[in-house]
Formats: structure tokens, sequence, C-alpha cells
């Protein structure tokens, strides 16, 4: 039987106390999820023209349906650049008897379809009919602030294409905090990832485990932080905006290791305050 996390305040959830605190130097960030709300939705995007290929395919559906086979591979893979989503689907609908077209052309689809979805969001944050609070994680200028206070250095490093997002970092107003420190996916995909930026922080600034600390709500990057023993802040971030937790991505985050779980940053300065090492 797991040992329950410790409770601070009404939302922050402690799994692993035994972590060493207060020598946090070094942070990263994901963004969607995380911080942004602006492609909120995405994964229902996504998973439906999955669904679409895979139900053109020979093969009978799983017993779980097209449905869940697809939000389990696309969760599992949530964090990784997004050309890794479509390369699985890709291999899967070859597995499936299915004859794919390359996985290139299945993340422009899905862009264009995404696209469609929230680009009334972005030209209301591009005429300022709408301020960027309507699209941030409840909490995260404060984070971020406080971070910066803490003279702690911040990277924001995502899936979703580069040029993506320095845009939308900047219409949100969280740009500032990263300075050029802004990382998105690439084409040239597998010389990028956020395990490859992690090991370039790690050596050029010569940290050890606790000096560097991962906020996410994706299974990618808490893995991430695990494997070089860094602390690794979960975000059950419902994308509605909502302050309730998304029981799902709980249970993922949970599964991969995180440190510490909340639904969004809203108790930044108690959660700080503890893993400086200012709390008991």
């Amino acid at each position: 039987m797991k040992t329950p996390p410790r409770i601070l305040g009404r939302t922050i959830e402690v799994y692993h106390p035994e972590i060493q605190r207060g020598h946090i130097r070094h942070a990263v960030f994901d963004f969607d999820g995380t911080l942004s709300l602006l492609r909120a939705g995405w994964q229902e995007v996504m998973i439906e023209h999955a669904v679409e290929e895979l139900s053109r395919t020979p093969a009978a559906p799983p017993p779980e349906g097209w449905h869940q086979f697809a939000r389990e591979y696309i969760t599992r893979l949530t964090g990784e650049q997004t050309i890794y989503q479509m390369l699985h689907l890709e291999a899967e609908l070859r597995r499936l008897g299915g004859t794919p077209q390359p996985a290139a052309e299945y993340k422009r689809e899905y862009l264009r379809r995404l696209g469609d979805r929230i680009r009334d969001r972005l030209e209301a944050l591009r005429q300022r009919r709408e301020a960027p609070d309507a699209y941030l994680v409840p909490g995260s200028i404060e984070l971020l602030e406080d971070l910066a206070r803490r003279g702690v250095t911040c990277y924001l490093a995502s899936g979703t294409d580069h040029p993506f997002v320095v845009e939308e970092a900047a219409l949100l107003g969280v740009a500032p905090y990263f300075g050029g420190r802004i990382y998105g996916a690439q084409e040239d995909y597998q010389n990028f990832s956020k395990k490859i930026l992690i090991a370039r922080i790690i050596a050029e600034n010569h940290l050890h485990g606790p000096d560097l600390i991962i906020f996410g709500d994706g299974y990618v990057e808490i893995a991430n932080a695990v494997e070089v023993e860094g602390l690794a802040v979960g975000a059950a971030t419902c994308e509605d905006g909502t302050a309730e937790w998304d029981e799902w991505k709980k249970t993922r985050l949970l599964e991969v290791g995180a440190d510490l779980l909340v639904p969004h940053w809203q108790e930044s300065e108690l959660m700080l305050t503890y893993l400086f090492g200012e709390l008991d």
C-alpha cells in the first residue's frame, strides 16, 4: 500500500519527502498545460485524427476501442516533439495492415486542425481583446516571479514547434522570464529533445541532481527529471482553466515518479518555500 502524500496548504501533495531541498539553481518548464492553456483541447484533436486513420485499417479495434488505444500512446508521448506521436501513428498503421502516409503529413494535418481550433484565441490575444490570464494556468506569473526573485535561471522547453512557442510565450507575457532560453521542436527533430536540453544545462552549469527542478504536466519531462535525479514537480492541470485536478494526468505523473503534485500554481509561494528548504 502506498504511503499517502504529505499535504501542504490546500493543494500541494508531496510524495517523496526525502528529496534534497534548498539547492535549486536552474528550472526547466514545459509549456502547454504547464503554463499555457492556449492549446487546450490539443489531445482531443490529435486523438480524433488518429482514430480516423486507425479506423481505416483492416484490423479489428482492440476491446477498449481505437479512442483508448490512441489516447494511451498520445499521453505516453506527451512532452515529446509532436512528430514522435505521428511517427508512432505511422508505425501502428503499418503494423495494422494499412498503407500510411509519412509522419510529416500526419503532423501537417494535425496542426491544420489544431490551428482551426485555437485561431480565435490567438487573435484575441494579438488584438488585446482578452488578457493573457485567460490562457494561463492559474498562478503561473506568480510562480515565475518568485523564481526570478530567488535568482533561479529558467528555461522553457516544449514539444510544440519552436516558432509557435516563441510567439505564444510572448503573447502570454511569460517570455521575459526565460530571456532567450526558449526551446521548441525543430525540423531536425533527432537532434533536439528535452532530454538533450536538460543534459546540456547540467553540463554547462555543473549541476548536481537537486540543483535542477523540472515543472511539467507530461510523462516525458517528469521522466527526464527522475533520470537525472532532479526535482520533479508534476502539474496535474485541468486545461479548461479551472482549479480542479485532472485525475488522468495525476495518475500518469505519479506512475512516472513525480516528487510533488499540484493542480495549478496558486500556492506557488508555499510550494517554493518548501522546496527551498525554508519549511520543515
